[in-house]
């Protein structure tokens, strides 16, 4: 007995150990079998623009590059431009999703076109009370309200939409449209057959209550509700594939779904400085400030002889303006040609013809169109107009914008117009209405030898050109030299001239006849 004992007990930790060599191979393997795949993480936060999308390709492109093939979109927005957001969908699933594993990380909320984008990836994982849904597109003017014909072009537009990334993706499709429009009203029932719950539209539950189960039948969206879902509510309806604590919890559930390990930390691509500077110039406050002053530095400009700091304010603004519609995409070649030809037009109009005629109107022709077709986005053949109720709400962004920096405009001109001559040191920066003397004179800013007696210049008083004349230029009358505007044409130095009209300090002479000397 004590020999078998002995023999058991030599024999037993053998085995274990031969037993525990077997496994550790076994898992080392299975380790060995199990591919590797690299993670990136895309931030996609704030309203949903050209800019964002511009930087959603850039990223995108980067860690595509870099051999990555699990991108996760982290989706934090309550929406924006649905043009834009049907532009990004069709980018994930058309272009990205071929090329890798796309997935919507939702960390906080993805309303309205957050939710386009969301269901365009293949895969959703929200965290715990995050929100998706409620897609129904609104207008911003109140009284553009989308009702019957428009309303349901709208919708549809949108619809489609989901629809493809419904089929794309796996997402129950009745319940995505459900998201769109509030007369969609959704059961959910059971098929008999496989034991699995099924979303339908009541216009298209089935009939057969041999294969559903449907006396138990659950309405989950009344038709007169858009449905919008937190993480919990997701997850059970399978719009969502799991809801997790945090970004490890998401590498965790795909490394277990697809069979993956995942290399290293993943890498994280916010968007960079110069990106967050386009999509903040391109708001409509910010773009409604530089109209403001890109005009208000024009009318400065041409009410004060010479060419200074605010014509230099003017032509930054408007550069800034075409610069940043241009790298989101919304300016083409040919209005940013029809911009710069309706300011040569008017250069022409101001300092070539003077008067107001048909290079002065053709210019403001050109160059609203110029801005109006900015706003739109079109190719270079195409004419820049909305083509339905969607691309009507976004060009509503762009024309606020370009109203609210009219407004501030004309306000602004006013104030500066009435009271910017009485603070001394900024008075020079604009013309005063002229008061004249007892005398008939008008005070001028002029310059004269300090013994002279000539203090201002009356209409009709000669003088002679001491500087070209093209036409602003400095013409001496007697004593005095004074900044002048020539009617009609260039003059040379040595013309005889004549004052014809004087508006505040702005002279405007012509060329004096052989009748009047």
């Amino acid at each position: 007995m004590k020999s078998a004992l002995r023999k058991i007990a030599i024999v037993l930790p053998c085995l274990v150990l031969l037993l525990g060599a077997v496994m550790a191979e076994e898992l080392s393997n299975a380790a060995a079998d199990t591919p590797s795949a690299k993670a990136a993480v895309i931030i996609c936060k704030g309203m949903i623009d050209d800019g964002l999308f511009k930087s959603i390709q850039r990223r995108t492109q980067i860690a595509l590059d870099e051999g990555v093939e699990y991108l996760i979109y982290e989706i934090q927005t309550y929406g924006g431009l649905v043009n834009t957001a049907d532009s990004i969908c069709k980018y994930l699933i058309l272009e990205v999703g071929k090329e890798a594993h796309t997935v919507a990380y939702i960390t906080t909320e993805a309303i309205s076109a957050g939710a386009m984008i969301s269901v365009s990836c293949q895969d959703i994982i929200m965290l715990e009370n995050t929100t998706i849904g409620d897609c129904a597109p609104i207008v911003l003017v109140p009284s553009q309200k989308l009702e019957g014909v428009e309303r349901e072009k709208a919708e549809s537009f949108i619809r489609v939409a989901f629809d493809r990334a419904a089929k794309a993706n796996g997402y129950p499709r009745a319940l995505l449209r459900a998201m769109v429009t509030m007369q969609i009203e959704v059961y959910r029932v059971k098929n008999i057959k496989t034991g699995e719950y099924e979303f339908f539209e009541s216009v298209r539950l089935p009939n057969d209550p041999n294969e559903y189960d449907l006396d138990n039948k659950e309405l989950i969206v009344e038709n007169d509700k858009l449905l919008t879902l937190i993480a919990s509510d997701a997850v059970e309806y399978g719009i969502a594939r799991a809801q997790v604590e945090d970004l490890a919890g998401v590498l965790e559930f795909l490394a277990n779904r697809y069979g993956v390990t995942f290399v290293g930390e993943p890498m994280v691509l916010d968007t960079i400085w110069s990106e967050e500077m386009v999509r903040w110039i391109n708001s409509p406050a910010v773009m409604a400030v530089l109209v403001m002053l890109a005009m208000l530095g024009v009318y400065i400009e041409f009410n004060t002889p010479g060419v200074g700091l605010p014509g230099l304010a003017a032509v930054i603004c408007f550069t800034i303006i075409i610069g940043s519609k241009y790298l989101i995409g919304l300016a083409n070649w040919v209005e940013v040609a029809l911009f710069i030809l309706g300011i040569l037009l008017l250069l022409i109009e101001f300092f070539v013809l003077p008067g107001f005629g048909i290079a002065g109107f053709s210019g403001i022709v050109c160059i609203l169109a110029g801005l109006f077709g900015m706003l739109i986005k079109n190719p270079p053949d195409k004419l820049p107009w909305p083509q339905d109720a969607i691309a009507w709400s976004d060009f509503t962004w762009g024309v606020v914008g370009l109203s609210m920096g009219f407004v501030g405009f004309i306000v602004l001109a006013w104030v500066l117009s009435k009271y910017l001559p009485r603070i001394q040191f900024l008075s020079g920066l604009i013309l005063a209405p002229s008061v004249p003397r007892q005398s008939g004179e008008i005070p001028l800013s002029m310059t004269t030898p300090p013994e002279s007696k000539t203090v201002g210049v009356n209409m009709g008083d000669a003088g002679e050109v001491v500087s070209i004349l093209r036409p602003t230029g400095k013409a001496k009358f007697g004593d005095a030299i004074v900044d002048v505007v020539a009617e009609a044409k260039f003059l040379d130095e040595g013309t005889k001239v004549e004052i014809i009209e004087i508006h505040g300090n702005r002279v405007v002479v012509k060329k004096q006849t052989t009748e009047n000397r």
